[in-house]
């Protein structure tokens, strides 16, 4: 290239001589990781999704073709299902599932709340010794205080009813410490702007706090919903009729009484987890939000 030449094509982009890159010799590194990405997630969910599936799956067959062991039912029994309803009377046992549920999740929710709002919004002595207490009830399980909460249960009265399968679980320090981290999020304009017209502590929680933390409660509300619906030792010993005995004792129940029959009880366990399966779908956006709202403030 002549001066002249050199000069205009400074001048002109377009004529400059075009610079030869190498041709990448495949997809770029950004691609193989979303393959390999999905690729693992698809792994995973075929690793949680299988055993869902031989329940389903075995619930559909015959007693022979569980034996072999068949991944597909060719002929599928949906009797099963109206034998696991009547023979294991699971619309009793759901109903009260459904009942000592709502009651720890309503009792969950109103004393959670009370405990987190005085944490993140109150000032008083000790708090974060209160504070540091309560959510060392965290690390004591559930199994060392049974004996304790039995004997309660019993000297109350309450022995054999709703409320004793409920009101040992109306509180809970992990839904005090989730709601607090979401209050704290809430900024302290609002507080005192609240304030100025004239709210009190309850009209702000009611107006402000709430509303603003709802998907971290609604958060809580789905793992004590699902924490409550999944107990099987706590109803088996509290209760003794069997018109109370929740949908976790019942599946064990028609399991003993179907020896021969396991495909009524695998039909049994998947009504069990319908509740679950449709709860999970209508709020797993709200689960979401709901751990991740105030992740960080502490």
């Amino acid at each position: 290239m002549s001066t002249s030449e050199g000069a205009l094509a400074a001048k002109v982009p377009e004529l400059a001589t075009p610079t030869v890159t190498t041709a990448s010799a495949g997809p770029p590194k950004r691609v193989w990781g979303l393959v390999g990405r999905y690729a693992l997630l698809m792994v995973l969910a075929v690793i949680v999704l299988f055993p869902i599936y031989i329940t389903v799956v075995n619930s559909l067959l015959n007693i022979d073709q569980i034996a072999k062991s068949k991944l597909f039912p060719t002929s599928p029994e949906w009797h099963t299902y109206s034998d696991a309803w009547t023979e294991g009377h699971l619309g009793t046992y759901l109903k009260n599932s459904f009942i000592m549920t709502a009651m720890i999740v309503i009792g969950q929710l109103v004393t959670a709340t009370l405990a987190a709002y005085a944490f993140a919004f109150l000032e008083f002595p000790l708090k974060r010794t209160l504070f540091v207490v309560f959510l060392a009830t965290l690390m004591i399980p559930f199994e060392v205080t049974i004996i304790t909460n039995l004997t309660t249960v019993v000297d109350l009265g309450i022995y054999d009813s709703y409320a004793g399968l409920a009101i040992p679980f109306l509180a809970t320090g992990f839904g005090a410490f989730l709601l607090r981290q979401a209050f704290l999020g809430v900024p302290r304009d609002l507080q005192d702007a609240a304030a100025l017209d004239g709210y009190g502590h309850l009209r702000f929680l009611a107006r402000v706090a709430v509303p603003l933390a709802r998907p971290t409660m609604a958060a809580l509300a789905v793992f004590a919903f699902l924490a409550s619906w999944n107990q099987y030792l706590w109803p088996l010993l509290v209760t003794r009729d069997d018109r109370l005995r929740t949908v976790q004792v019942g599946l064990k129940q028609l399991r003993n009484t179907n020896l021969e029959s396991f495909n009524v009880t695998f039909a049994g366990a998947v009504l069990a987890v319908i509740p679950l399966a449709i709860l999970l779908l209508l709020f797993q956006k709200q689960l979401v939000r709901g751990l991740t709202a105030g992740a960080v403030k502490g």
